[in-house]
C-alpha cells in the first residue's frame, strides 16, 4: 500500500514509545501530518498541556525517530459529524497540502473518529487497537492517567520527548494539579450548565456599582482580581490615575471567561501595558508568591468554592492561600453573598400558590426547557423544586398550603435563587448561606488576617421589594413577622504588619 502522507489525529497530550515504534514501522518514507485537536484549550481536566508543548514534544519526537512531521492545529469544535472534513480542510488552509484517499491513510484507534474518515473514503489504520498485536498497550490518555495518580511507570511508557518536555516544563505537576483539581470541570468550567454569555452580561453591568464599593479599600502596587470574569473590574482599575503604576492581573479558572480577558487585552481595552491575565484554579497550588502581592479583590467568588469544593476544607484552603500571597500590610477585599444572622433558627415561610402552576409533585430530573418549566410554577411548587435540585441538605416541614417551617438559612438559599430560572440547574448546585459575618470574622481571623472595621453586611432592598415581598413572607413559629435578613457581605480583611 504506497501513500505520501500518514494522517494522525488526537490531542496528543503524551507521546508513547508505543507510537513511535508504529510510525517508524508503517510510516516508512511518508511524511506524517499529526492533526493536533483541541488546540485551543489547555489547564483542563480533558486538555491539559497547551498546544505550543503538545507541538515542542512531537517535533522532538520525530527528530529522534526520524519521521518527516506536519503539526497542525486543530481548534475545538462542537460534536459534528463533519469533524474528519472539517481536520482535513484545517490541514489544507495551514500547509496548502490537500489529503485525499488516493495520496494519505489515517492513523485512528477511536472507533467513532475512524468511522468519519472512512466515511470519506480513507483507508484507516487502526493503531493501539490492532487486533494482530498480542495484547493492546496503553493508550496515551491512560499514561497520562498514570501520571496524574502519582504511578512513575508512566515514564517506562511515555517517549522520552514527552517525558523530557514534561520534565523541562513542569508538566507533570500541572497535570496532577488540573486533574484531580475537586472543583473544575472537564472543560475548565465550574459547571457544565452555566450560560456564560449571561455572566459576561452581568459582570459588565455590574462593574462600576462593584467598583465603588471597593475603591477606597485598594492598595497601591500589585492589585490581583481572583475570579475576574471577563476582567470588567479591572477595566475600572484600569481608569484610575492613581493607579497608573500598579500591576492589575486577572485570574479566571473558566476558559470561556478567560479566553474574553485575553481578547479585550489584544483588542486594546487596557490604556495600563501592566494588564495581565492568568487562567488559574487558586485551590490547586500557590499561584503567586509570598507576600507579593498589595490587595486581592474577590466577588462573588467565595460561596463557588464553599460550593463546587469540599466547602469549609476547600474555603480554609483559599483563604491561606491568599494570606500567604499578601504583603504584610497588604488587603484582600471580599465581596459576596452571606447567610443571615441565626440561619439555623426555624422560621415559617409563607409563598404564593397563585401566581403558576402547582403540579401534584415536583419533576425528579429535568430536562428540556428548564428555563420555562421553572418560570412557570408558583413559588411554592418552586420550592418543591428546588429541593429536589438543590445539591445541599435542604429539608422543610409543610405547615399548611402556603405555609413551609424550615431553617432561616435554607429559606434565603432557596428565596435568593428561586428567580435565576435561567441558570437553574447551574445555581441549585451553589450554596448562598454557608456562613454568616461571625462564621467569616472566626475563619478569617484564625487564618492570621484582621477584620478591618470597615467590614460590614448589606440587605438588597431591590431584591426584597421585587422579588420577596411580593410573593412571600417570614415569620416566626408563633406567628409573629420577621424582617427580611441580610443577603450580602463586604469583608475587609488585613494582613498585619508585623507578620
Amino acid at each position: 500500500m504506497g501513500f505520501d502522507y500518514l494522517l494522525f489525529p488526537g490531542r496528543h497530550h503524551l507521546l508513547t514509545r508505543f507510537q513511535a515504534e508504529f510510525l517508524t514501522r508503517v510510516a516508512g518514507d511518508a511524511t506524517v501530518v499529526w492533526a493536533v485537536t483541541s488546540a485551543n484549550h489547555e489547564n483542563t481536566k480533558r486538555n491539559p498541556i497547551p498546544y505550543h508543548r503538545r507541538e515542542a514534544a512531537i517535533e522532538r519526537l520525530s527528530a529522534a525517530e526520524g519521521l518527516r512531521s506536519l503539526v497542525v492545529p486543530v481548534f475545538d469544535t462542537a460534536p459534528t459529524d463533519r469533524f474528519a472534513a472539517v481536520t482535513v480542510k484545517n490541514v489544507e488552509v495551514a500547509t496548502g497540502l490537500a489529503l485525499t484517499p488516493g495520496n494519505a491513510v489515517v492513523a485512528c484507534s477511536t472507533p467513532a473518529v475512524a468511522a468519519l474518515y472512512a466515511g470519506l473514503g480513507f483507508t484507516v489504520l487502526p493503531v493501539e487497537d490492532d487486533p494482530a498485536l498480542p495484547e493492546p498497550p496503553e493508550r496515551p490518555w491512560d499514561v497520562l492517567m498514570r501520571l496524574a495518580a502519582g504511578d512513575e511507570r508512566w515514564r517506562e511508557l511515555a517517549h522520552p520527548a514527552s517525558v523530557d518536555v514534561f520534565g523541562r516544563y513542569r508538566l507533570a505537576e500541572a497535570v496532577r494539579a488540573v486533574v484531580n483539581d475537586p472543583v473544575v470541570g472537564d472543560e475548565g468550567g465550574l459547571t457544565a450548565t452555566r450560560d456564560y454569555r449571561t455572566y459576561v452580561e452581568a459582570f459588565a453591568a455590574g462593574a462600576d456599582r462593584k467598583w465603588r464599593l471597593v475603591r477606597e479599600h485598594v492598595r497601591p502596587g500589585r492589585i490581583v482580581d481572583i475570579g475576574c470574569g471577563a476582567g470588567a473590574v479591572l477595566e475600572m482599575a484600569d481608569a484610575e490615575p492613581a493607579l497608573r503604576e500598579s500591576d492589575l492581573i486577572g485570574v479566571e479558572v473558566a476558559r470561556h471567561l478567560y479566553e474574553e480577558c485575553v481578547h479585550k487585552k489584544a483588542q486594546g481595552a487596557f490604556r495600563n501595558p501592566n494588564v495581565f491575565f492568568y487562567r488559574r484554579n487558586v485551590l490547586g497550588g500557590a499561584v503567586f508568591a509570598p507576600r507579593s502581592i498589595d490587595t486581592t479583590m474577590t466577588f462573588a467568588l467565595t460561596h463557588e468554592i464553599w460550593s463546587y469544593g469540599a466547602r469549609m476544607e476547600s474555603l480554609r484552603r483559599f483563604v491561606a492561600a491568599i494570606y500567604e500571597h499578601t504583603v504584610p500590610g497588604g488587603v484582600w477585599i471580599n465581596s459576596d453573598v452571606c447567610g443571615p444572622d441565626g440561619r439555623d433558627q426555624l422560621v415559617h415561610l409563607r409563598l404564593s400558590t397563585s401566581d403558576g402552576a402547582n403540579p401534584a409533585s415536583p419533576v425528579a430530573e429535568l430536562s428540556g426547557d428548564v428555563a420555562a418549566y421553572v418560570g412557570g410554577l408558583s413559588t411554592r411548587a418552586r420550592l418543591d423544586q428546588f429541593a429536589v435540585d438543590f445539591r445541599f441538605p435542604f429539608g422543610y416541614r409543610p405547615v399548611s398550603d402556603d405555609v413551609v417551617e424550615l431553617t432561616l438559612g435554607d429559606a434565603m438559599d432557596f428565596l435568593t435563587r428561586k428567580d435565576y430560572t435561567d441558570n437553574w440547574l447551574s445555581e441549585t448546585q451553589e450554596q448562598f448561606c454557608g456562613l454568616e459575618m461571625a462564621d467569616w470574622k472566626g475563619l478569617l481571623t484564625d487564618v492570621g488576617f484582621e477584620v478591618d472595621a470597615a467590614s460590614h453586611t448589606t440587605r438588597n432592598d431591590w431584591i426584597v421589594e421585587n422579588r420577596l415581598a411580593p410573593v412571600a413572607s417570614l415569620h416566626r413559629p408563633d406567628g409573629t413577622p420577621l424582617d427580611w435578613p441580610v443577603t450580602h457581605a463586604l469583608l475587609i480583611a488585613r494582613r498585619p504588619l508585623n507578620t
